[in-house]
């Protein structure tokens, strides 16, 4: 994925989606989210605004179709942000709703 193609979140359904999202992209952010949370929707455009403030890709991943990430990434509350650099994850927050400023703060700590 070139850094052009980072100005929007991008959806995957699968394990194997985001797998190859992270073989492409040196720093990813995922928000792990599920149908009807209204939080996560809320954070919509929090995500739009971090994917053209920083260089992640910025991801959001439904698990719905692969229940074994849920189990993987140790999911237990969505929205889920994890934070990948180099294909390792290195961060999480499961906190709720979060600002642009500190998502992005998030995103470009390491």
């Amino acid at each position: 994925m070139a850094a052009s193609d980072h100005d929007r979140p991008v959806t995957v359904r699968t394990r194997a989606e985001l797998d190859d999202v992270l073989a492409d992209s040196d720093r990813v952010l995922t928000m792990v989210r599920t149908e009807g949370c209204t939080i996560c929707k809320s954070m919509e455009p929090i995500l739009d605004n971090v994917a053209r403030a920083t260089d992640a890709a910025v991801v959001v991943f439904n698990p719905k179709e692969d229940l074994d990430a849920v189990e993987a990434f140790d999911v237990r509350s969505v929205p889920t942000f994890l934070l990948f650099v180099d294909g390792e994850l290195v961060d999480r927050r499961a906190d709720g709703f979060v600002p642009t400023a500190e998502l992005v703060a998030f995103v470009e700590s390491d």
